[in-house]
């Protein structure tokens, strides 16, 4: 099969595409035939070495982890999942894989693609839904009629942050770039903050909630924004924060670290909020894999409204 290797870990990021052996499934796995997979801010740091500190990965390997696909075939345990079926998830970070036409994940994390969405758009969705939902709902316990901060809200986690949190009854602060305040207003965003113009926690005050997805000095003034009692969720830079640990709780707020986890039960009930029209994917680029470069390039701008996708010939 084709697939993407880093053969070594170099920034830029050294990628070939290349033939590499189909992977073999194991009794609780099956194999998918990878129809579209989609890029994070995750990828460029595994693929460039910079997230060995936590990872520790070995070379060569097949990066990604977002996919949608159709399964191929199913191992001999398997009873829910049959060959043909439709399916979305991402496969672990410690096996990763997706950057490629199979991929054997273990079929206890796949779930059926939403009919409605096309293969790319599925693909987009797993990381950054899930690391949404499981930041706000899991570990800041968001209840209807709160207020939560979201910073980078036009990014992907960000769209998929501010879409839940409106289906949850929440009030949305949400901190974008000057052009993308516009976009925050479509997407739900309840009060649009240009952080290039104007401090946030001048605007944001007595928040419940607040996600972030930067880190450094907005997480550090974030926790200003924070009502007693409220919680601060991070998901940046690979392990917990003691400074802003240290300092949540000299105010009398939570601070926690969100590292995502694959969860079919919450790719089903993301498959009802779409059905709904609740939730939906926002595409800014879609590239072919052997272009992964360029779509990791992309990603590395840190600058991407919604989500990059590659389709797989």
């Amino acid at each position: 099969m084709k697939a993407i290797v880093v053969p070594t870990f170099t920034n830029p990021p050294t990628l070939r595409y290349e033939d590499v052996p189909q992977p073999q499934i194991a009794e609780d796995e099956v194999l998918v035939r990878v129809r579209a997979t989609s890029v994070n801010p995750v990828d460029t740091y595994i693929c460039t070495g910079a997230a060995q500190s936590w990872l520790n990965l070995k070379l060569p390997l097949i990066p990604g982890a977002d996919f949608a696909g159709v399964v191929e075939a199913v191992g001999s345990e398997v009873k829910d999942v049959k060959p043909g079926d439709e399916v979305y998830s991402y496969s672990p970070l410690q096996r990763l894989g997706a950057f490629a036409e199979y991929l054997a994940v273990p079929a206890a994390i796949v779930a059926p693609k939403p009919p409605t969405l096309t293969f790319e758009e599925a693909a987009s969705l797993p990381i950054v839904a899930l690391t949404a939902w499981q930041s706000l709902f899991e570990a800041a316990q968001l209840k209807a009629g709160q207020k939560v901060l979201i910073h980078s809200a036009a990014g992907g986690v960000g769209t998929m942050a501010v879409q839940l949190a409106k289906a949850h009854g929440a009030y949305v602060y949400g901190t974008a770039s000057s052009g993308n305040i516009s976009f925050l207003k479509e997407l739900g965003v309840d009060t649009p903050i240009d952080y290039t113009s104007t401090p946030f926690e001048q605007v944001a005050k007595e928040v419940d909630v607040v996600f972030d997805m930067v880190g450094g000095e907005t997480l550090m003034r974030s926790l200003q924004t924070l009502k007693p009692g409220g919680c601060l969720v991070s998901i940046v830079g690979g392990s917990a924060n003691p400074e802003a640990a240290k300092e949540a709780e000299k105010r009398g707020v939570r601070y926690v670290y969100v590292l995502v986890r694959p969860d079919r039960a919450q790719l089903q009930h993301l498959n009802e909020l779409i059905a709904a029209g609740k939730l939906r994917p926002y595409i800014a680029k879609s590239y072919a894999l052997e272009q992964a470069g360029e779509a990791l390039a992309q990603v590395a701008t840190r600058h991407t409204r919604g989500k990059v996708v590659m389709h797989v010939p």
